[in-house]
């Protein structure tokens, strides 16, 4: 008994060590990848097309990337130790390149790879661009006037200014001014679902002062302004940039305006350009959730242009070659250099971008500081926006745009009115500085005009709305600006300019 309990015990051992080692030579067993692949980047041309990926490889790989419309990827049949994805891009209309990062896994494998797709190029250059900021020269705004509501209701006298009139604009081509830009808002004047019929009284009313605009001589933009507050009425890109049921909605009532607005102006000349949106953001004023939502919120703007572009397009006569203003998110120069994707276009070369200017605004807008420029003490002037930075922006605009073949206006600029002397030299010095920067890289500036008789915050009225006359010291202003537009002696330069800040 004593032998077999022993043998007994021998046999267990043996098991029990047999057992850990085959434990443990599993748990040292390590799987290491090994990956071959025949590229790691592809690019191509805006014309789009097919390239295949081809892998050795002894795990099996799986190839993913963010969601697009512009791209594909499919997994071809392969053998046991070779993979095949083909990636397919559709042909790229707009000039703006466009990229994705893709990703490779595997059984503990992963490797980014990167698709591009450069953009189209333009068949118009450069000159031809400027030639449309020539045109456009310098622009006016009736602003807080057609813009104007209050209880959810459109009304053009609601924020204080008298109905604008034919003398109005007669005024502004007396001045000098080539332009202007009539914002409207359309809240309380359009119907329900599914045909968004706009009121006939609203839209023959826009119809009166672009009548009144094109006797004067002037160009003319018309668009859809505080539809899009702060996201907080229909146009609300902060709820369709994360529900597609929103932003359906919101894309069938757009298309549905525009057909109408452009509809009733399909027989005007040149001279009337349509923009489609205002300053479209959030409530963030481009520092809300559009920086961290992966650029839903831009997708979902650049989607909205090609919406409008498609609907003027779609109703014929001069809308099919007319001039239409594309805004990037919040009209911020720099979100719309980062952003804006060109909508496709079956005219050509009609496109322009809108962008506004402000920087810095606790000057222009707030009056917080009454100095600006190189020129003002420190502790007068913000901390940023300085003419330094007026060229970087603007420069930046050019090369991305301008040297491309697409115009850029400058839908929205200005200043508001100081108390006293001292203050309103730096406020003409800027004027003059912006509008003559404008000219200097080739856009056209509109003033941003609410009406308003005062001074301080929010008050940057020079021309009465109703008559035409100039309020405050609105001739001097208007001077400066026209001027610094139009002035083409060699020796009025952006350096001239500068040189005679206060």
């Amino acid at each position: 008994m004593k032998n077999i309990h022993h043998i007994f015990k021998t046999l267990l051992f043996s098991t029990l060590v047999v057992l850990w080692v085959g434990c443990k030579d599993k748990k040292e067993e390590i799987f290491t990848p090994e990956v071959s692949l025949s590229q790691t980047s592809f690019d191509f041309t805006h014309e789009g097309g097919s390239m295949l990926l081809s892998a050795s490889t002894n795990t099996e790989l799986e190839l993913q990337g963010p969601e697009a419309d512009w791209y594909s990827i499919s997994s071809s049949e392969g053998s046991e130790s070779k993979q095949v994805f083909t990636i397919t891009t559709l042909p790229n209309s707009s000039v703006n390149s466009r990229e994705a990062k893709l990703t490779l896994l595997g059984r503990d494998y992963a490797r980014d790879l990167w698709l591009r797709q450069e953009g189209t190029s333009l068949s118009y250059k450069p000159e031809e661009a400027l030639e449309v900021a020539r045109t456009l020269g310098m622009g006016w705004n009736l602003g807080n006037q057609l813009d104007a509501h209050a209880n959810g209701t459109a009304n053009e006298t609601i924020w204080g200014n008298q109905a604008a009139t034919q003398a109005t604009f007669d005024k502004l081509a007396e001045a000098g001014f080539a332009s202007v830009r009539i914002p409207v808002t359309w809240l309380g004047k359009v119907g329900a679902a599914p045909d968004y019929a706009i009121d006939s009284d609203w839209l023959n009313r826009v119809a009166e002062l672009v009548d009144y605009a094109e006797h004067a001589g002037l160009n003319v933009i018309i668009n859809i302004h505080h539809d899009g507050a702060d996201s907080k009425y229909w146009l609300n890109i902060k709820d369709a940039a994360t529900n597609p049921q929103v932003n359906q909605a919101v894309k069938e009532q757009l298309a549905a305006m525009w057909t109408q607005i452009a509809g009733k102006f399909k027989d005007k000349g040149d001279f009337l350009i349509f923009e489609s949106m205002n300053e479209i953001h959030d409530g963030g004023w481009g520092y809300g959730a559009n920086l961290k939502d992966n650029g839903k919120q831009y997708a979902t703007l650049n989607q909205w242009n090609q919406i409008f572009v498609d609907a003027v397009r779609a109703t014929g006569g001069n809308n099919s070659e007319r001039y239409l203003g594309i805004p990037g998110y919040v009209t911020s120069p720099q979100l719309t250099i980062d952003h804006l994707v060109l909508p496709s276009d079956p005219a050509t070369n009609r496109l322009l971008v809108s962008a506004h200017y402000y920087d810095p605004h606790l000057f222009t807008l707030e009056d917080q500081f009454q100095q600006w420029g190189h020129s003002a003490a420190a502790d007068k002037k913000a901390d940023y926006g300085d003419e330094a930075h007026v060229q970087e922006i603007f420069g930046k605009l050019k090369t991305k745009f301008i040297d491309k073949g697409i115009p850029v206006y400058i839908g929205e600029m200005g200043s508001v009115h100081r108390s006293t002397e001292a203050a309103e030299a730096f406020r003409k010095y800027y004027l003059e500085y912006i509008c003559k920067a404008a000219r200097t890289y080739g856009m056209a500036p509109f003033y941003w005009d609410n009406g308003s008789t005062a001074a301080g915050r929010e008050s940057s009225g020079i021309i009465n709305h109703a008559t035409g006359e100039f309020l405050n010291n609105g001739a001097d202003i208007a001077a400066i600006m026209v001027t610094a537009v139009n002035n083409d002696d060699p020796a009025y330069t952006l350096e001239a300019v500068y040189q005679k800040a206060p």
